[in-house]
């Protein structure tokens, strides 16, 4: 896997700055001395990953499409009982992300998993959902509309799309998006997922530092990037500049880390990617989620189990649950108080300034 290669030369790169730092040089007396080894280099003073523009085709209604999905997301009447729409499951005053372990659906009906932030949504090349079973924006829309979230039901979304076209005021933003003649779910789809692609984080204190000013993090935040990619190894699954593994890349790589497995029955237990993948080896595997806005979505993981980020962390850096097919990747990092503390530190810098914006009006 492309990332997994990335990162083992990353890790060999610091190591072998520390070897070099150790090693003492060969011969003796003043004649035979080498100069003293430079000390390693930090990894946060290191040349950072900037976030790359998102690469779209060309589409001249892309704007209006935009228009379109903007209210279609936050529109009520798009779900079966008029009473949720996609914006309540990503709220900001939950970072974007779900505001209860798990989200709660149509009619109150609460769902299997927690509701993840969708800042940078549309760098997802593959594999939408915590179990990777969408492959698309648009095939991710037409799931939750379909699905519990909204709870349309799959077999009647054309009929609900043609009920949302028919209210007044909806007929020419479709007409400006291009769509004319009978609505389809298709388009609706497609409209909801040009707007999502327009949630973009690319301006947190990280993405400044990273882009060269230095003063937009503290001694401690610096310290806490040099944990996250040295010692913690938490870029293993939450590299720069996405701070997943799952952006930007065409082949997922799922992880089990234990949660949901602590004193669960194996057949109870939600397997995660198998029941996509029907291969034991992603037993309670799930997708990395970016960790942009973690300070501000809490509570954290596919089932929204922890509620606190510090414990969050400790769960992780400690090397995650034990269970019959936990990654390797995870071990206790044997992070001190302080380090955790500076990661935490860091952390907070990735915390994204935009919010969603209500629409002016709804029709």
């Amino acid at each position: 896997m492309k990332w997994l290669s990335l990162a083992l030369v990353t890790v060999a790169a610091l190591a072998g700055c520390t070897k070099k730092k150790e090693e003492a040089p060969a011969g003796g007396g003043s004649a035979g001395s080498a100069a003293p080894a430079k000390p390693a280099q930090r990894p946060s003073q290191l040349p950072l990953a900037q976030l790359p523009a998102l690469d779209l085709p060309a589409d001249a209604k892309r704007a209006e499409k935009v228009a379109l999905g903007h209210v279609l997301f936050f529109d009520q009447r798009l779900s079966a009982n008029n009473d949720r729409s996609c914006y309540s499951c990503h709220q900001n005053e939950d970072g974007n992300g779900g505001h209860d372990p798990l989200a709660i659906g149509s009619g109150g009906k609460p769902l299997t998993r927690h509701a993840p932030v969708i800042w940078n949504v549309g760098y997802f090349k593959s594999s939408l959902y915590w179990d990777g079973r969408a492959a698309s924006l648009e095939d991710n829309a037409m799931g939750a509309w379909g699905g519990g979230n909204m709870g349309v039901g799959k077999d009647n979304l054309d009929k609900k799309a043609a009920e949302i076209a028919a209210i007044p005021g909806y007929k020419k933003l479709f007409e400006a998006a291009g769509f004319t003649g009978d609505i389809k779910a298709d388009q609706v789809a497609q409209a909801l997922s040009e707007y999502e692609r327009t949630l973009i984080c690319k301006d947190t204190r990280y993405d400044k530092f990273a882009a060269g000013d230095k003063t937009a993090m503290n001694d401690q935040e610096q310290r806490g990037l040099d944990v996250f990619l040295g010692k913690g190894k938490c870029f293993m699954c939450h590299a720069p500049p996405f701070f997943t593994q799952a952006m930007g890349v065409d082949n997922v790589a799922f992880f089990n880390v234990g949660i949901g497995t602590s004193g669960v029955a194996d057949d109870k237990v939600d397997v995660g990617r198998m029941k996509i993948s029907n291969n034991t080896a992603d037993w309670g595997a799930f997708k990395p989620p970016s960790l942009r806005n973690i300070t501000k979505s809490a509570p954290y993981f596919h089932d929204g189990s922890v509620a606190k980020l510090d414990d969050a962390v400790k769960l992780m850096a400690s090397g995650g649950i034990a269970n019959k097919n936990k990654t390797p990747l995870l071990s206790d990092a044997g992070l001190s108080d302080a380090e955790r503390g500076d990661l935490l530190a860091f952390l907070a810098t990735l915390d994204c300034p935009g919010k969603l914006e209500q629409p002016a009006s709804m029709p």
